[in-house]
């Protein structure tokens, strides 16, 4: 049976939100460090591959392009970090299993619902309950320390873009930490860096280490991504062997719930899949 989405007016949940509401955030040390050692991960391969390689390279063209490529991939790679991390994951309202609120979702006496004893919230299908968050999150397919925030319904698209994007751009920083040694052995160590040549190995080589483990990491976990929404089923769905009883989407219907229609705005962290207007077999509240 699918129940057409209501709004019903109740008090505004804060839970998990900041900026007088507006923002989703969860208040985790673990989570911040994370997110921040994200960040300056991005801008220490921002400043070798800017400072160290491409501005005092003597070949113009080949810094302006690459400039602009990398330039460009960072962005979104932290552009759709951040709206992963601060994106309400489809988190289900707190507390909204009383008596009062489950007349007002239409259910009748004696009808099957589920309840989460832990955050007292009427369990949608496919829910999952997250000991961080705590919070029951729609279509939760794992809680992500490196975003801060659970990958669910709405901020999946957004971590897909994050790891395709860390993956270009750690592929793009190992070329060109490749392509600079060749450069430096061919020619003086000190004329092909503004730094001391003991320095410009350090630095490459670290570029190198961070890039060659984030390209395995996002890669893996891009394909696992990718994998889950091609067969409708969520990561803790496959890792807990739940049966399917919910009715499976085909696999470009499962591709199109997460991206929307297929468009160039597939690529952009700014812009937001159309809002489905039935959920199955639960009435949502906001």
């Amino acid at each position: 049976m699918e129940f057409e989405y209501t709004v019903l007016r109740k008090e505004a949940d804060m839970h998990n939100r900041c900026c007088g509401g507006l923002v989703w955030c969860i208040k985790d040390i673990c989570g911040i460090m994370c997110a921040a050692l994200t960040w300056i991960l991005i801008l220490y391969a921002e400043f070798v591959v800017m400072v160290v390689m491409l501005i005092p390279s003597p070949y113009p063209v080949y810094s302006l392009i690459n400039g602009v490529i990398f330039q460009s991939l960072a962005f979104l790679a932290f552009a759709s970090h951040l709206r992963t991390m601060f994106t309400d994951p489809g988190a289900v309202p707190k507390g909204n299993a009383t008596k009062e609120m489950i007349q007002q979702m239409g259910f009748r006496e004696g009808q099957m619902f589920f309840k989460c004893h832990k955050c007292c919230s009427i369990k949608p299908e496919r829910a999952h309950h997250c000991s961080v968050c705590q919070r029951c999150i729609r279509k939760m397919d794992h809680h992500c320390p490196w975003v801060n925030n659970c990958v669910g319904e709405n901020n999946q698209k957004y971590f897909v873009l994050f790891t395709f994007y860390i993956a270009s751009i750690s592929i793009h920083a190992l070329f060109l930490s490749v392509n600079q040694t060749i450069t430096c052995v061919k020619h003086e160590w000190k004329d092909c860096s503004v730094y001391s040549p003991p320095a410009t190995v350090v630095l490459l080589l670290f570029l190198v280490f961070e890039a060659l483990l984030f390209a395995i990491f996002t890669v893996i976990m891009l394909a696992a991504q990718m994998q889950a929404i091609w067969n409708d089923e969520t990561g803790i769905e496959q890792l807990k062997k739940e049966e399917a009883r919910w009715v499976k989407k085909s696999r470009w219907k499962s591709i199109q719930a997460v991206f929307g229609r297929f468009s160039v705005s597939w690529f952009s962290p700014f812009t937001t899949p159309l809002p489905r207007m039935k959920h199955e077999g639960f009435l949502y509240s906001v």
